[in-house]
């Protein structure tokens, strides 16, 4: 029946992850009953490069090679026009595993985070097939939960905010009633 109500799925992926030697991939659902909130997951993995890195002032200059090596979250998204047009504000919780080297010392760490970070972005669709493009940032709380952040007598330094910005390229698998 034309205009029921329908769910759809979208996969999405970070283009930046593949260009820091990573990956992506996200799934996310428009539920039937709803058009403007879209809920989903992602996992993720790429080398940070040496801004993201610098970012909290104890780590900078200090020969840091840090790789998201595994990340997985949850998202939800309400999007205030409907789901992948126009603003959106969004929450997304996480882990994130890191493995640390450093210039200046042998060997390596690893640990693994906590991330539960809020974003606000902005989507569009420009083409006539449902391929949609979607810009966001977000600042959030990071924290160790396991593992170690040390290596030799360097700490490297986690959290306790997180920054982050970036784009996503989707696509709709229109849904059924």
């Amino acid at each position: 029946m034309e205009g029921s109500p329908t769910t759809s799925w979208s996969i999405e992926v970070d283009p930046a992850t593949f260009a820091f030697d990573g990956w992506s991939a996200h799934l996310r659902m428009k539920p039937a009953s709803c058009d403007r909130l879209l809920v989903g997951a992602g996992v993720y993995a790429m080398d940070l490069p040496s801004m993201m890195v610098d970012l909290k002032a104890d780590n900078r200059d200090q020969g840091w090679d840090v790789r998201l090596d595994l990340g997985a979250g949850i998202f939800a998204e309400h999007h205030f026009r409907e789901v992948n047009r126009g603003f959106l504000l969004g929450a997304q919780v996480g882990v994130q595993r890191y493995q640390l080297g450093n210039d200046a010392l042998p060997g390596a760490a690893e640990h693994t985070d906590l991330l539960v970070m809020g974003y606000g972005g902005y989507s569009i669709r420009p083409f006539s097939v449902p391929v949609y493009l979607k810009a966001w940032a977000g600042l959030g709380y990071t924290t160790l939960i396991a593992g170690d952040d040390q290596l030799g007598d360097l700490q490297y330094t986690v959290g306790p905010v997180a920054a982050f910005a970036t784009f996503h390229i989707g696509y709709t698998l229109e849904g059924r009633p």
